[in-house]
């Protein structure tokens, strides 16, 4: 072919460009597809770390699959990343980026990882608010413990809470905690005997993630997940 492409006519040899640019495209989507579906952890991987007694567990869509789009930069208020992760922030000018990555750590159990990028940031808060599914509520009990186990690594230190979000009828129960990041991977649990949650009345279970001073960091969620067991009876 390239013998042939110093000889042919152009007229013939924008033909053979076109097609071969037709062929180096499949060809890289081909690669492509063989690389995500190859690479480990393999898509569709829900293997966790869990307590022996979960009876429920769930880790975001950001982490378990591919999101579109990937990535957004700059990343506005409100940014939907997969069906249950909104962005939120009040910066004026939005310094950040956000992009999901194929997680290449064969010791790693999320397929994928999400990484951010901030800059000079003039707002007053940043956070993620992850929108747990219908399905957390089904049978929860204040016997329930819900765990947050959440896997970061960032160029600068970081400070980082959590707080835990109950709607029952016109009310909302919040519990909020520290996270450590002593380290990479840490567990977060929220007892639900010491909250005021109605367990006959609850309807909506979310968590928000706060970053403190998150200015001037690249930080990278290697992996979130969330879990409930029942509290170990006294």
């Amino acid at each position: 072919m390239e013998k042939l492409a110093r000889t042919v006519s152009l007229d013939d040899l924008r033909d053979m460009r076109l097609m071969a640019r037709q062929l180096r495209q499949s060809v890289n989507n081909v690669a492509f597809t063989a690389d995500m579906r190859l690479t480990l952890p393999v898509l569709g991987s829900n293997a966790m770390t869990l307590p022996l007694t979960t009876d429920w567990s769930y880790r975001p869509s950001g982490w378990a699959g591919p999101v579109f789009p990937q990535g957004h930069a700059p990343v506005r208020n409100k940014t939907l990343i997969g069906d249950d992760l909104t962005v939120y922030h009040d910066c004026k000018t939005p310094n950040l980026s956000l992009r999901q990555i194929r997680n290449t750590d064969p010791q790693g159990l999320a397929p994928f990882r999400l990484a951010m990028g901030v800059f000079s940031f003039d707002g007053s808060f940043l956070s993620l608010v992850l929108q747990a599914p219908q399905s957390i509520v089904i049978g929860l009990k204040k016997r329930h413990v819900i765990r947050l186990t959440i896997k970061v690594q960032s160029e600068l230190p970081l400070d980082m809470s959590a707080r835990l979000n109950f709607k029952h009828g016109p009310n909302t129960e919040q519990v909020a905690q520290e996270i450590d990041f002593s380290t990479v991977e840490t567990a977060v649990e929220f007892d639900l005997a010491y909250t005021r949650f109605n367990e006959t009345r609850v309807e909506q279970v979310w968590l928000d993630l706060f970053f403190e001073s998150p200015s001037m960091n690249r930080v990278e969620i290697r992996d979130i997940t969330l879990s409930r067991h029942p509290r170990a009876e006294l």
